[in-house]
């Protein structure tokens, strides 16, 4: 079956409002762990995650860090207005991006835009005990999206530190409250260092100090990369046909260890999170990409969401992240930033990820076909299991083990 013509309504299940974490548990480790593993499942426990992975393995996390990215301004009529920040507009590091001093651009959604007449709007902005103006400034509309201009009258502050000062955390909008001071902690990896997402890769939300050591003394390996992940992640598919759906781009960084490191592990590789299976598979394209094209500029480096169905690729992963590093001592560049659109859905061949730890995901949304291209039709068997032993659903639920066989 041509992967374009997958139906998305193939892909939902009732998932009672109920069955959604509104909040985290008090514990992280505490959750339940789904293990299926050569097609059979058992309900354990996420703090024993180490006597489940098979002897080897070695964990992707993504320590990409989510930012303070909602801000909100009055007009002079008293309207409130939210301003969504979604990616620097020139397609920059958002680490660059967040220490910029007195201008900063970006892609935005803007809630309540009707009442926003005018063309700035201003707040007023303390950190560190220095305090600024913040002006907002419409420069464009475009499919929704907004650009905006953020200037300020203090270069002794950044933007990165506007949005610690005065910026809200962008929970997920189907958990249907506002942010509050535990989300701050409680909706961050305990890894996370690369400021730059609007979501948190909620996966690894599980994962304790407790955790990673039993991980280390049993011998598992791990490394981090970083994808920052955009607002995409929670839009659902509309189009009937997947075909029709255009994915979202997200920024990723890597290093050259990451790539030598992945290619010494192949075969054991376990990915945390769904956004380090889009990482890690996306590398394999990336390295056909400099295979064919050695001295391509690293601009243009770029994964489409289309990429792995539209020719018959037989080029190895190994020789695929061969020519990567290659590409990296060409470039004499230690760390390389790209962008992925990839789709992942059933008829996609996975190349270098051979288990998952993730949560459970909402219907009809392309995190779900991802799943189900992992592990075939027993997607509906793992999530009916979920809803049956009470496993609690999305950001702040409970997690899975996907070991197939």
């Amino acid at each position: 079956m041509n992967p374009k013509e997958i139906k998305i309504a193939h892909f939902s299940y009732l998932l009672p409002e109920e069955r959604i974490a509104k909040y985290p548990l008090q514990e992280r480790d505490s959750s339940k762990l789904l293990l299926y593993q050569n097609s059979s499942i058992t309900e354990q426990q996420f703090y024993n995650l180490s006597h489940f992975l098979p002897k080897g393995s070695h964990l992707v996390f993504n320590n990409s860090k989510v930012v303070n990215c909602r801000l909100l301004f009055r007009t002079e009529t008293g309207a409130l207005i939210e301003l969504f920040c979604l990616e620097p507009i020139d397609n920059a590091d958002p680490a660059i991006a967040l220490n910029a001093t007195h201008t900063s651009i970006w892609k935005c959604l803007v809630g309540n835009a009707k009442r926003w007449k005018a063309d700035t709007l201003q707040i007023q902005v303390t950190s560190k005990s220095i305090s600024t103006w913040l002006t907002a400034n419409k420069v464009r509309t475009e499919n929704g999206f907004f650009t905006i201009e953020f200037t300020w009258d203090n270069d002794a502050i950044t933007f990165g530190e506007i949005l610690q000062a005065i910026g809200e955390l962008p929970i997920p909008p189907y958990l249907k409250r506002d942010a509050d001071e535990n989300d701050k902690i409680s909706y961050q990896t305990i890894y996370a260092k690369q400021e730059g997402s609007v979501a948190a890769p909620t996966a690894g939300l599980h994962f304790t100090d407790k955790v990673l050591t039993s991980l280390m003394q049993a011998g598992i390996t791990k490394e981090e990369i970083t994808l920052h992940v955009g607002a995409g992640t929670f839009i659902p598919v509309k189009s009937e046909q997947i075909g029709d759906h255009e994915m979202h781009l997200e920024l990723v960084s890597i290093n050259e260890s990451n790539v030598k490191s992945i290619l010494q592990n192949l075969h054991h590789i376990i990915a945390v999170g769904t956004t380090s299976v889009r990482t890690l598979e996306s590398l394999y394209y990336l390295g056909c990409l400099v295979h064919e094209n050695p001295s391509l500029d690293a601009k243009d480096l770029f994964v489409q969401q289309w990429m792995p169905y539209e020719n018959e690729i037989t080029l190895s992963v190994e020789k695929a992240l061969t020519s990567l590093i290659q590409y990296f001592e060409l470039n004499k560049i230690s760390t390389l930033l790209f962008k992925t659109s990839i789709l992942i859905v059933p008829g996609f061949k996975f190349r270098i990820v051979n288990g998952l730890i993730t949560n459970f995901h909402q219907p009809n949304s392309t995190l779900l076909l991802l799943i189900a291209a992992f592990v075939g039709d027993d997607w509906k068997k793992i999530y009916e299991f979920a809803l049956d032993n009470q496993f609690r659903f999305l950001s702040f639920g409970d997690s899975s083990l996907l070991l197939p066989s």
